[in-house]
């Protein structure tokens, strides 16, 4: 069901340090660094840590991320079409690829109208 999850952390090695531990404990892990972000990944999918990209501090919700994993970029565009038409805002970049420390990816962002941040996400 999705593809991954990612939470706010205000002191990203500490997090690490606890995340290494507990992830650990499930066969996950140690965390791959990312520059400013830690992943552990499964063969499924993944959880992050990070620093709220906006500079504000971390809490429940801010720099937390929902995903999900949709066949195509096309899946992904009718995704974000469907959101913006019932509610949902648009939000980062539009809707394209994104080649980075994970990888190619095609993603769509949007918020949810409570302003929850999710995403659709095809792995190229």
């Amino acid at each position: 069901m999705f593809s991954h999850v990612i939470l706010g952390a205000n002191d990203l090695q500490k997090a690490r340090k606890f995340y290494d531990a507990t992830m650990g404990a499930l066969g996950y892990g140690p965390a791959m660094d990312a520059g400013y972000r830690f992943f552990y990944l499964s063969p499924t999918g993944s959880f992050g840590i990070t620093t709220p990209i906006n500079g504000e501090p971390a809490n429940h919700g801010n720099g937390a991320t929902i995903g999900f994993p949709v066949e195509s970029p096309e899946q992904a565009d009718a995704w974000h079409a469907a959101g913006v038409a019932n509610g949902g805002t648009t939000c980062e970049d539009p809707p394209g690829i994104r080649e980075g420390a994970m990888g190619k990816m095609y993603l769509a962002y949007l918020r949810d109208p409570d302003g929850n941040k999710l995403c659709a996400i095809k792995r190229m």
